[in-house]
């Protein structure tokens, strides 16, 4: 009977983090990391699909961009990270898919947007990321 239960709920354990996603349930940018800073089971089955996840923006680096910072914590400064750098675990890259109209950086927001994973540098800015949501939109919380 156990053995049963057990194969009969074992694939819905094993989509509970696609179902999740499915579900446009924001995630935490935490939930994208291991512990060692690696990328997390989690991020590695969702690159290249649609997420959301909840977190606040931080000040954008110019006006009239496309692109902001999303930040575990409110912060009054953007953090700008160099290649080479180690890369922090609250902070994420957002390329969104209009001009961005700046939401106070204590406002909690939502994105959502196309996961892309690895290393890449604006060309414009000169911003090093390890991890982005790309043709991204966002809303209050």
């Amino acid at each position: 009977m156990i053995r049963r239960t057990l194969l009969a709920t074992l694939p819905a354990l094993i989509l509970s983090p696609r179902l999740a996603l499915a579900a446009g349930d924001p995630i935490k940018l935490r939930d994208l990391y291991n512990k060692d800073l690696s990328f997390s089971d989690l991020a590695l089955s969702s690159e290249g699909g649609r997420l959301t996840v909840s977190g606040f923006m931080a000040p954008p680096l110019k006006a009239d961009s496309v692109f902001f910072v999303l930040t575990k914590t409110p912060m009054a400064v953007c953090p700008f990270c160099e290649p080479g750098m180690p890369w922090p675990d609250d902070i994420l890259a957002v390329y969104a898919k209009r001009v961005v109209d700046v939401i106070p950086f204590n406002v909690p927001i939502t994105v959502t947007g196309v996961l892309e994973l690895g290393d890449a540098v604006d060309p414009e800015l000169g911003f090093y990321s390890k991890v982005r949501l790309v043709d991204a939109s966002f809303a209050r919380a």
